[in-house]
């Protein structure tokens, strides 16, 4: 199983990018797709989640700027990010997992696979 995640970069605040993630050798159609970042220093943290059944979620740091969507049918995951801030700078991570139950859809050992990370920079 892998997970290829692009589109990340450099941004000045208050742009948009947009994240993509590929997986390939499992489909992950009845499982939970997400991403996860990770700011210098800290640990992985949760950013936004869309569960088998199409519920999004979204830590509170990005909800009403972010939005996750899927494609079953190409296996894919997208983050598009709007309205980028100085914070919002880290490695971006995408994440899934058929096994995840709700309860620990922001967690991230919860998730088995993951993609290689994409840096996000957005600069002030």
């Amino acid at each position: 199983v892998q997970l290829q995640a692009s589109g990340g970069g450099l941004v000045q605040a208050g742009g948009s990018l947009r994240l993509s993630c590929a997986a390939s050798g499992q489909s992950f159609r009845n499982g939970a797709m997400g991403w996860f970042r990770q700011a210098p220093g800290e640990e992985r943290r949760f950013a936004a989640v869309i569960s088998r059944s199409g519920h999004k979620y979204y830590s509170d740091s990005v909800k009403g700027r972010f939005l996750i969507s899927r494609d079953n049918a190409k296996n894919t995951v997208t983050l598009q990010m709007n309205n980028l801030k100085p914070e919002d700078t880290a490695v971006y991570y995408c994440a899934a997992d058929q096994s995840v139950i709700l309860s620990t859809l922001r967690t991230p050992a919860a998730y088995r696979y993951w993609g290689q990370g994409t840096l996000v920079t957005v600069s002030s």
